[in-house]
């Protein structure tokens, strides 16, 4: 049940959030001027004990060994090909490190975890029943009585990680999203105060315009590279993990099989094509839209994960509602991204601003 169901203009998700209240656009605007908080609804799996951090380290993509107190990270745990299986936001609080991922993975990944403990001192639990999360944009914080709070990176490459998309203006530059870990109990009243509420549809949309990476644009063949999740999530001179040869492998001597694209899509007819819809060129699928939104200032668009040789320049079709909508690119990941790439990048169509 989410905290703000009692809300006017509630409208749910399955997953219990709100999608919106009413007014999507106007709720994203609020939001993106951090004058908004949206309920996230994200799982929540805790690791404790005294050999957390450095165990973590050893089974995660990121730097996690000597994490310092409060601050923030991402990381992912990839399978033995690279292939991302979970990604975990990342803070500790001195004592436990607190993970933050999509809500239908956190029962696995804390499985995963508990069944890689052997003989450390370490224990795992989901604690997703017992806490809240909820974002806002901005620098302020939530509430006193947060429990812990994880700062997004994405607005920066991280040390140790590496940007593909490294344009003077990266639309994530002012992504200033903060997440609050916090009780039932602090919910309901930031539920019953007077602050103004966005929904998931408003969120959403606003991390698209970022390209902002999550676990829902992940399929079975996803490797970092091909999300430009290395510039926030994977550290690349740390040592080993699982699936690290080929996070080397293919930064060093290759490219990605796959890219991520940001989509402007036709919005003439209304319709929005939803996540998992065929990206098509010639009749032929050239990848799957992984997100879709309307952003308030950008229209509709949508991400993308398309093949590595597909002409940037070319315009794709989509089909929602037996209507085929047209959609152009704007690239993120160049199609020679890699350590030495060194490739013309084409203008960005539009910027986000937060102001």
């Amino acid at each position: 049940m989410s905290a703000f169901a009692g809300r006017d203009g509630f409208v749910g998700t399955d997953a219990g959030p709100a999608a919106h209240f009413g007014n999507p656009l106007g709720e994203q605007r609020l939001l993106a001027r951090g004058r908004a908080v949206v309920e996230l609804g994200l799982g929540v799996v805790t690791v404790s004990g005294p050999d957390r951090l450095s165990w973590l380290n050893s089974i995660t993509s990121q730097l996690l060994l000597g994490l310092g107190t409060g601050v923030s990270t991402e990381t992912l745990v990839l399978d033995q090909s690279g292939r991302v299986e979970h990604a975990a936001r990342v803070v500790d609080d001195g004592s436990v490190a607190w993970l933050l991922t999509e809500p239908a993975d956190a029962a696995p990944l804390a499985a995963w975890l508990d069944s890689m403990r052997f003989m450390l001192r370490v224990e795992v639990a989901d604690r997703s029943a017992d806490f809240a999360t909820i974002g806002r944009f901005g620098s302020a914080v939530l509430a006193d009585d947060t429990v812990v709070e994880w700062v997004d990176p994405w607005a920066s490459v991280t040390p140790g990680g590496w940007g593909y998309a490294d344009l003077e203006a990266h639309p994530g530059s002012d992504w200033t999203l903060r997440i609050a870990v916090v009780t039932p109990g602090t919910a309901a009243a930031i539920a019953a105060s007077d602050v103004p509420a966005a929904g998931l549809l408003a969120y959403e949309a606003l991390r698209i315009a970022a390209w902002r990476p999550s676990l829902s644009d992940v399929d079975e063949r996803t490797i970092p590279h091909e999300l430009d999740w290395l510039r926030s999530a994977v550290h690349l001179t740390k040592g080993c993990y699982r699936g690290q040869e080929t996070v080397a492998k293919v930064h060093n001597l290759g490219h990605p099989p796959r890219r991520v694209v940001l989509l402007h899509l036709d919005g003439s007819d209304g319709v929005l094509p939803a996540p998992g819809t065929p990206v098509v060129l010639d009749d032929k699928e050239v990848g799957r839209l992984s997100a879709s939104g309307l952003h308030h200032e950008l229209g509709p668009i949508g991400l993308a994960v398309v093949k590595r040789s597909l002409d940037p320049t070319a315009t794709l079709t989509l089909t929602a509602d037996d209507v085929v909508v047209a959609a152009t690119q704007e690239v993120i990941v160049p199609p020679g991204a890699g350590a030495t790439a060194n490739v013309p990048r084409l203008p960005r169509l539009g910027a986000v601003r937060r102001s």
